[in-house]
């Protein structure tokens, strides 16, 4: 079992696989080369970006995440003001102190390589780090993979996944669940809700107090984006000439209070979303769920369900991201989170899956119909690409986010009009996403080739 917590990271937009990722690669490539006694003699660093990496890593800022990685910034830690200032500087004047190294020659342009030609056959995400000591051949070099959500694996954990080389796992957990049904299974014999077999099962991790006071940071930065969503306005960096909508629809939201009943609710959803991706979009800090991409859809649904007067309810919350979470843990542990490998369906159907079932907890269903309102979440996002326009995560995916929210309301509103039961398990839809990403083309998986992302541009 992996912890809930694992799916949601603090880091820095755009993109949790291709900025959150590459950042800790970068990082956790030289502390290897530290240890192994390579790092102090150091004299240039050389990148190599496959597959999605290297095919829309100019627009999802992988370079600039690479090159703060090469410093010692942690993602869930960096500023994004001091980020920027820093990576200006590197690039001005073509030198990079390493962390826990020396300061060396670093010419972007010559020493992060795009290649757009290689795809790794491991996972879609690759990236090869080269540490050179003077010599024509590096005295150190790595393959790691950015696998979604900001999670990274090394070339040995992908190709020998029973090694201890895996990322660190909730050993001794009391509740393992690898499957909906056995979730449900476990919760019925015990008399639990959703979050308490979680809960139980993050006990083997670390003290419950603890658990409990990330999860409340997890929702307060959630809280804190969307603030800073709705008060930001401009253009959006990266040359599509995105205005900023959520500060104008937030504004017309208030000074019109009850204008537009019917639809209200649609709108507080969708300004709510928008606001965290639009600081998505520009860098600013915001929390995997389970990706940036799909960072604004369960920020919105606690926003709006778990709030009031603005207040964040935190006992609401953490039910929320507890369930949310456990569901996740399915998508992550039996198909993929990943853009790259799944398309959107991965990123923004999963993330709809969670948040319905996180409100529907909220609302007080019990294990059968949660994973009854996280089934219809992602029933109706089966097949959704990634097609972004310009290699940049603004068209379509910061409305794309507000579309989330509705659904997964929605879909939590569906299971608690049911009877608990549904012609479609969970575990039957997330292997349907699983089969349907594999038959995906390459063009509609986060590469840019394809969709919006061509006919767009071309037309």
């Amino acid at each position: 079992m992996l912890s809930v917590l694992d799916l949601f990271r603090i880091g820095l937009g755009p993109s949790s696989s291709h900025t959150v990722g590459p950042m800790r690669i970068a990082r956790r490539f030289l502390q290897e080369a530290s240890r192994a006694g390579q790092l102090k003699d150091a004299t240039r660093v050389h990148i190599e970006l496959q597959g999605s990496l290297a095919l829309t890593g100019v627009g999802h800022g992988t370079d600039k995440a690479v090159i703060l990685g090469l410093t010692g910034m942690k993602p869930e830690t960096a500023d994004p003001v001091e980020a920027e200032e820093t990576f200006r500087r590197i690039v001005r004047e073509k030198r990079i102190q390493l962390a826990d190294g020396p300061e060396i020659d670093f010419n972007p342009l010559k020493d992060i390589e795009f290649c757009t030609d290689v795809v790794p056959s491991l996972h879609p995400n690759g990236a090869v780090l080269h540490l050179y000591a003077g010599d024509e051949r590096p005295a150190w070099s790595r393959t790691y993979f950015s696998t979604g959500g900001g999670f990274i694996a090394s070339r040995r954990q992908l190709e020998k996944p029973v090694s201890d080389d895996l990322v660190d796992s909730a050993k001794g957990a009391p509740y393992p669940f690898d499957s909906a049904m056995e979730l449900i299974r476990q919760c019925k014999e015990h008399d639990w809700r959703i979050d308490e077999l979680v809960l139980h099962n993050e006990d083997a991790r670390r003290g419950r107090e603890k658990t409990l006071k990330r999860l409340d940071r997890i929702a307060e930065t959630m809280m804190a984006c969307i603030e800073r969503g709705l008060g930001q306005t401009g253009i959006l960096p990266g040359g599509l000439e995105v205005t900023r909508r959520a500060p104008a629809l937030y504004k017309k939201l208030n000074d019109n209070p009850g204008s537009n009943e019917r639809e209200e609710l649609f709108d507080w959803l969708n300004v709510f979303a928008m606001a965290v991706n639009e600081e998505n979009a520009a860098g600013g800090r915001v929390v995997t769920s389970p990706t940036n991409g799909a960072a604004g859809i369960i920020p919105a649904v606690i926003r709006h369900y778990c709030c009031e007067d603005g207040k964040l309810d935190h006992e609401k919350a953490r039910r929320f991201l507890v369930v949310a979470g456990g569901i996740g843990l399915l998508y992550k542990q039996r198909a993929s989170i990943s853009g790259a490998e799944m398309g959107c369906q991965g990123e923004v159907g999963v993330a709809c899956s969670m948040a319905a079932g996180g409100l529907a907890a909220v609302w007080g269903a019990d294990a059968e119909t949660v994973c009854v309102a996280a089934e219809i979440g992602m029933e109706h996002n089966l097949g959704l690409t990634c097609d972004p326009v310009g290699g940049l995560v603004q068209i379509p995916c910061i409305e794309r986010n507000a579309f989330g929210a509705v659904k997964a309301v929605n879909a939590a509103r569906l299971s608690l009009h049911g009877t608990g039961h549904h012609k479609v398990s969970l575990d039957q839809v997330i292997e349907t996403m699983r089969q349907t990403g594999i038959d995906m083309s390459s063009k509609y998986k986060e590469t840019s080739t394809g969709g919006l992302a061509v006919n767009v541009i071309a037309c």
